[in-house]
């Protein structure tokens, strides 16, 4: 975070103070006296100290004083300026990682694989564990099959890699034969297995474009079957979630009314996939927002902390977590980013 000239974060010590606060802070949920901030730094300082230079990060904007007598509450400044300064350094622990092993290595499906994943997500971070399933598209193919159906309706099912059932309804313009889709299935899946469908069509095209008297009614049939813009039109994509008793208790959401907002957006689902799907946009391996206004008044108390995952530069689906911004942001920052790699080592095999 890039402080202007003449900020109070210009000094390391105050920059020490802030995160020091804002440590304090998450571990208690009270508000951050100067004197137990003098009893957390390494070089002695008197409380009078710590008082001024907690004095001038209310004045910019990092602190707040809920009461005259009370001590500070962090920003979402605050928590801005903390989790840069602590995101490049976190490591997980040792027992986290091995804990998140053993519950992921106990699924014996992918579907119980993405319901782990939720529920070790929503532990670590005191809110919602949230996995999104790739979109139908972007699903690496193992098998493929499709079942002609009346009125130009074509019914695909997709056996993904890792043995994930997927299937969707199209409708196409031309009426489809089932000897015709049976041999277009046969193709796709000699010449295509471990290819996301995105991927097929792409090929297809250059194929057609580079000679397309070479390739007969197959590839062209191929191509229109693989068309991503049919295959994610629709509410096609699995969301699981868990953490949602948790997350309601947050002192965050002893308001009514932002606890009926919050609920009101884990509820709607479709809101949670655009907010995990922009951070495959996103350069960073993690994908870090504090305060989620997207959603609504509920989204300002809360922080997401999502990533994508995937094989190479194929990302297929994201995950996260959506809590209070009064996070363990360390632990949940490490979960997240150690979770998705260990979805994308999966996806290869």
């Amino acid at each position: 975070m890039r402080m202007p000239r003449g900020s109070a974060l210009d000094e390391q010590r105050n920059r020490e103070i802030l995160t020091h606060v804002v440590r304090a802070y998450i571990e208690t949920g009270e508000p951050v006296s100067s004197r137990a901030v003098a009893r957390r730094q390494a070089e002695p300082l008197s409380p009078a100290t710590v008082r001024n230079v907690m004095a001038d990060l209310e004045e910019e904007g990092y602190l707040y004083q809920p009461h005259t007598s009370a001590g500070r509450v962090p920003t979402e400044a605050a928590y801005r300026f903390f989790v840069q300064q602590i995101a490049t350094q976190a490591e997980l622990a040792a027992a986290d990682r091995e804990w998140i092993q053993r519950e992921l290595a106990a699924a014996s499906t992918p579907e119980e694989v993405m319901e782990r994943a939720s529920h070790v997500l929503a532990t670590v971070s005191r809110g919602l564990g949230i996995v999104i399933s790739p979109p139908l598209a972007r699903s690496v193919l193992e098998h493929i099959r499709f079942l002609a159906l009346p009125d130009h309706r074509v019914l695909v099912v997709l056996i993904t890699r890792g043995g994930m059932a997927r299937d969707k309804l199209i409708r196409v313009e031309r009426p489809f034969t089932q000897d015709e889709l049976d041999r277009t299935a046969d193709y796709l899946n000699r010449h295509y297995a471990g290819w996301t469908l995105e991927a097929i069509r792409a090929d297809l095209e250059t194929k057609l474009g580079r000679d397309r008297e070479r390739y007969d009614q197959l590839y062209a049939n191929a191509l229109v079957l693989c068309d991503p813009k049919l295959l994610d039109v629709g509410p096609a994509r699995q969301v699981y979630v868990e953490g949602t008793a948790q997350i309601v208790t947050a002192p965050e959401f002893a308001d009514q009314e932002h606890l009926r907002a919050l609920l009101a957006a884990i509820e709607e689902r479709k809101r949670l996939v655009e907010l995990l799907t922009s951070c495959i946009e996103s350069p960073e391996p993690v994908h870090i927002q504090i305060g989620v206004k997207e959603i609504n008044v509920a989204g300002d108390h809360l922080s997401l902390i999502s990533a994508p995952y995937g094989t190479a530069n194929q990302f297929q689906g994201s995950l996260g977590v959506l809590g209070p911004l009064r996070m363990e942001y360390e632990r949940a920052i490490t979960a997240v980013a150690y979770v998705a790699r260990l979805f994308g080592e999966s996806l290869k095999t």
